[in-house]
């Protein structure tokens, strides 16, 4: 299995940053992609931001140039900028592996969440 662990959330004030941060380990024969979803209360998760193994990147439109998501080449880390934070932005967010743990066997895997809370 694999196991994903994010860190990194907070509260923090209108126009401040956050950086979150998740880790993959388990049993990872390689990484597809690695993203960032989000939840607000109320609202059905979405997609934030997206990074294949070959460095395709795709954002969603309200990130609007704020966010970047980052990996180190073949690490198992991703993380994810914030910056210019809005209230429109609290969400719990969750990093999401798509990997094989075999040469065949691949899944998607989710962390347990992060909570960004912007508030004045």
């Amino acid at each position: 299995q694999v196991q994903l662990v994010e860190s990194g959330g907070g509260l923090v004030q209108p126009g401040e940053s956050l950086r979150l941060s998740c880790v993959a380990s388990g049993y990872i024969f390689s990484i597809v992609a690695m993203a960032w979803y989000r939840q607000a209360p109320g609202k059905e998760r979405e997609l934030v931001a997206s990074r294949t193994s070959g460095g395709s990147v795709n954002y969603a439109e309200f990130v609007e140039g704020r966010f970047t998501i980052s990996r180190i080449t073949g690490g198992n880390t991703v993380d994810l900028q914030l910056n210019s934070l809005t209230s429109e932005d609290t969400a719990v967010y969750y990093c999401n592996v798509r990997a094989y743990t075999t040469p065949r066997d691949w899944g998607d895997y989710w962390g347990q969440g992060t909570q960004v809370t912007v508030s004045s």
